[in-house]
């Protein structure tokens, strides 16, 4: 199974991981809607909504870009309305927008704390539930949401508690639509690294360009999601996907490739526990935790 003429939804598409999943969707010739903020540069961050459409378009896929802001609740529809006057459906919905600030208590000011429950955890909500009425006409419907396992080892939540209930909020919506969603077939799942992948937004986020090299390169995640969207959707809901744990189960074996760096260790990635163990063949050698903030 392939996504040739599906229809995905992707929040956050314009750069990272949403247009990693984008451009490998697109070489099966699917149809992507790029649901972001990204209409002109940002001053910080590369790529906008145009130039993920050019690299779409390129990769064999067809592309609508089209200026969401996961917010607020009129963008979104909009958004989604836009979609399927386009394509006709929605087969696929991607939560991958995502605000980040590493902050401890003390340095989360108001509108931080906001903005980062907005995106993450209001943002998937809206956005899923927009697309549900769609979803529930297609044939293979999915919801993949770029969350992490629940944890509630305490190490988690300190140095930056508000990103982690944001963060969480996400996984509690996987949690309670693959519940809700499971006698209309609706596959409803969360996506996760296990070594940090090197974006631009993280760059930003971490300050720190060397921890780059410690991660691994965003193709991870897009490897990993297609293998989860080409499966039948009854079949696989419910669940807390780690990326390389999908590629093994795939038949993936060289995961090197997708190392930054085969010669520095790899940076773990946050919330997973501290007994969690990689496929056999995965080099977590020297292996490290995350820089706090």
């Amino acid at each position: 199974m392939d996504l040739r003429g599906k229809t995905l939804f992707i929040t956050g598409a314009s750069r990272g991981i949403g247009l990693a999943v984008a451009l490998r969707a697109a070489r099966d010739g699917a149809n992507i809607a790029i649901a972001a903020k990204t209409d002109t540069p940002h001053k910080h961050l590369p790529g906008t909504i145009h130039s993920a459409a050019e690299a779409i378009r390129a990769a064999g896929g067809q592309a609508l870009p089209v200026v969401v802001d996961v917010r607020h609740e009129k963008s979104i529809q909009e958004g989604v309305a836009r979609t399927v006057e386009a394509f006709g459906g929605i087969d696929i919905c991607i939560n991958n927008a995502s605000a980040v600030s590493l902050s401890k208590v003390g340095d989360t000011e108001a509108r931080r704390f906001d903005l980062m429950h907005e995106v993450n955890t209001r943002g998937t909500f809206l956005v899923s539930r927009a697309c549900l009425p769609h979803l529930r006409k297609a044939e293979n419907p999915h919801i993949l949401t770029m969350a992490p396992p629940l944890n509630l080892d305490p190490k988690w939540f300190a140095g930056h508690v508000a990103y982690t209930m944001s963060k969480y909020g996400m996984s509690m919506c996987t949690l309670g639509l693959a519940a809700e969603l499971a006698e209309d077939g609706i596959a409803v799942n969360a996506l996760w690294p296990r070594v940090g992948v090197a974006t631009a937004a993280i760059e930003f986020a971490f300050a720190d360009a060397s921890e780059l090299a410690r991660c691994r390169k965003p193709e991870i995640m897009a490897d990993a999601a297609h293998a989860i969207l080409t499966r039948p959707a009854r079949g696989c809901t419910g669940q807390f996907f780690i990326d390389d744990e999908v590629l093994y189960a795939a038949g993936v074996r060289d995961f090197d490739a997708y190392r930054n760096d085969v010669t520095v260790p790899p940076r773990l990635g946050m919330f997973l526990p501290d007994d969690a163990v990689a496929p056999p063949g995965v080099d977590m050698t020297g292996a490290t935790r995350p820089v706090r903030a």
